[in-house]
């Protein structure tokens, strides 16, 4: 492979990662549609234990992503990377696609949740296959000491995938009303995923296998086994271990709380209108997605170890200060309102329930809308929406770009670190578990436990509540960034390439 020039790259990038970041669409979308589908799915009684729950079917798609890598890792070093994530492909897809045609709670009562749970599941079985084939099968192409630039560009599709969900909802948003969005226009990006399914798989179809794999299956070098010989080899096992609680675990707290629990704690804990948030990260995601490559580049230089230990680092040092300086920014309890206001209107349903809403405008642009609604004389719900204005609008983009940017670091030389771990014929099994468990359990967990420690913290009466939800990457990452800097090596092994 050292011989191996650049021509044709560029095809087996694009299909690669244009399939890689439809899945990632597909299995972002319900997390991006969190707020709106704990209305949808689950009870409406009890709106806190429906977004937990929502949180928790979210991040069961997450649990089972190892399961995925064991089933499709096997499948791919026997029988090749290009079939198996085809099949994760379809299997992604018609999931999405299904999940945006189950009925409401109200419609068909405690099977729309399971029917959901199932769906997530499966989605959560075929990213576990996808993400392993697609970064062996770049770095099988990439010329030996360019692993880390050429997957790097796999690396995007994670953060591109959630950008394109983003942009998709605000955009179904601006063509719908808000009524017709939340009736059934939230549906529509769970079918949009079907078109694109099929582009994708038209252009996988024609690719060739990876030459590296193909050449171990024409000398009959490939593994018969692949589970026992990554897992029951100690010597192999050793490696998998190490690949998990020196790397992945840490980078997939570092990921998700750059990224979703960014959204989720802007949403749910400071109150900011959905639209809003979805468009500051997705600004902040836009800015921030090509460092993945900056990264990966470098990694090619200087070694993975250190710029995926750095990025931990600072991330662990920062969360706090970052997130402190967040929920200020929109605290309007240090904010001016305006004398003239509020304006109260009350709107009386058929269903004999009323809403109130108070509409409060402040002296720098901010304005909140609170509504109140009685479903009987004991029985009230509230929520609170804040608009925020320009300047707390770019301040909140910056910071969570700077997350974003501690995400780049630890993620962009990721796939590379792990494909040189472990030799051909029983790479993508190999690989494919510790990336999984340390981004599927590790880090898929994070935006439910933390949403949890936040909630049980503001019910003890902490006044830094919002801050709780950053112990569990904080602690993960530091137990990771430890092992990692003892144990893991700097070299970039070619060897097994």
């Amino acid at each position: 492979m050292s011989k191996t020039s650049t021509k044709g790259i560029w095809k087996v990038i694009s299909a690669s990662s244009m399939g890689t970041m439809i899945e990632w669409y597909d299995f972002y979308i319900f997390g991006s549609l969190a707020v709106v589908i704990s209305t949808k799915f689950f009870p409406s009684d009890n709106p806190t234990a429906a977004f937990l729950s929502t949180l928790a079917t979210f991040a069961a798609g997450f649990v089972v992503r190892p399961f995925g890598a064991l089933f499709f890792g096997r499948l791919g070093d026997i029988i090749g990377r290009k079939y198996t994530f085809m099949a994760t492909l379809l299997l992604m897809g018609g999931s999405t696609f299904l999940i945006g045609c189950i009925p409401s709670y109200e419609t068909i009562g405690f099977l729309a949740p399971l029917l959901v749970l199932i769906l997530r599941l499966l989605q959560g079985l075929a990213l576990g296959g996808e993400y392993g084939g697609a970064a062996t099968y770049v770095a099988e192409h990439a010329p030996a000491g360019e692993k880390g630039y050429w997957t790097s560009w796999i690396q995007t599709t994670a953060t591109v995938g959630l950008f394109i969900s983003l942009m998709v909802i605000l955009a179904t948003k601006s063509i719908l009303s808000a009524e017709a969005f939340d009736l059934w226009g939230w549906r529509v990006p769970f079918w949009v995923s079907i078109a694109m399914v099929g582009v994708s798989y038209l252009i996988r179809k024609n690719m060739d296998e990876s030459p590296v794999f193909a050449k171990a299956k024409k000398e009959g070098t490939t593994s018969t086994n692949p589970l026992k010989e990554s897992f029951g080899n100690r010597y192999n096992l050793k490696f998998v271990l190490l690949a998990l609680f020196g790397a992945t675990m840490g980078q997939g707290v570092v990921w998700y709380t750059g990224q979703f629990y960014a959204m989720s704690f802007m949403k749910t804990v400071m109150n900011i209108d959905s639209s809003q948030v979805d468009e500051l990260l997705g600004i902040a995601l836009l800015i921030g997605t090509p460092f993945f490559i900056v990264f990966g580049w470098l990694s090619d230089k200087v070694g993975r170890k250190y710029i995926m230990m750095f990025g931990m680092l600072i991330a662990i040092l920062s969360y706090r200060p970052i997130y402190k300086v967040m929920y200020d920014t929109t605290d309007i309890s240090k904010k001016t309102e305006i004398p003239e206001t509020p304006r109260i209107s009350t709107e009386n349903k058929a269903d004999g329930s009323s809403v109130t809403i108070t509409e409060k405008k402040y002296t720098d642009g901010t304005s909140v809308v609170e509504k109140k609604t009685y479903l009987n004389k004991k029985d009230t719900q509230t929520s609170v929406s804040i608009l925020i204005n320009s300047s707390d609008k770019w301040t909140l983009t910056f910071l969570v770009f700077i997350q974003v940017l501690f995400v780049t670091m630890v993620y962009g030389p990721i796939a590379a670190f792990l494909v040189e771990m472990f030799p051909t014929k029983i790479r993508y099994t190999s690989m494919s578990l510790p990336y999984h468990v340390g981004n599927g359990i590790f880090g898929g967990l994070l935006p439910a436990i933390s949403t949890y420690f936040v909630s049980h913290a503001k019910t003890a009466g902490k006044t830094d509540f919002y801050l709780d939800g950053l112990w569990y990457p904080i602690i993960i990452a530091g137990i990771c960034f430890v092992i990692g800097m003892i144990y893991i090596d700097n070299k970039n092994k070619t060897t097994h390439l």
